[in-house]
């Protein structure tokens, strides 16, 4: 999985956090975009990050923008959702390190021009297991 993983984020082009790291920049209080492309019902709903966004992303790769496996939404509805700041912190996770959801979003975000764009690849399984605080919505 490391080997995987690590072709992943040398194809993609973004940076990696570990749980720790994604922790501190939480709670240093860092301008952070965090998107958690997991299925809203199934996972976002149930627990997710604090003051992550949800946006779904396919596990296959996702070479061309497919509406389909975005939950209907657009490439121009990822960019809004991202903000107009190109150079502003993005964090993109989603399960766990096998899950390659995180993969497309982080690699979308490259291509839609944003610089600095990171996987978190731990995901919600990571963090819920090194005790950090979870939302969920009623």
């Amino acid at each position: 999985e490391a080997v995987k993983l690590t072709r992943e984020v040398q194809q993609g082009g973004y940076g990696i956090l570990t749980t720790e790291e994604l922790k501190a920049k939480i709670a240093a209080g860092t301008d952070v975009v965090i998107i958690d492309t997991m299925p809203y019902e199934d996972s976002y709903k149930k627990s997710h990050i604090p003051g992550a966004k949800q946006f779904l992303f396919p596990i296959p790769e996702m070479k061309e923008w497919d509406s389909k496996e975005t939950d209907g939404k657009s490439v121009e509805d990822y960019k809004k959702l991202l903000g107009p700041d190109p150079k502003k912190m993005i964090v993109v996770y989603c399960g766990f390190v096998k899950c390659t959801r995180s993969h497309n979003g982080a690699v979308w975000a490259k291509k839609l021009g944003y610089t600095n764009v990171f996987r978190y690849s731990g995901g919600i399984f990571a963090w819920k297991g090194a005790g950090y605080p979870v939302d969920s919505e009623k």
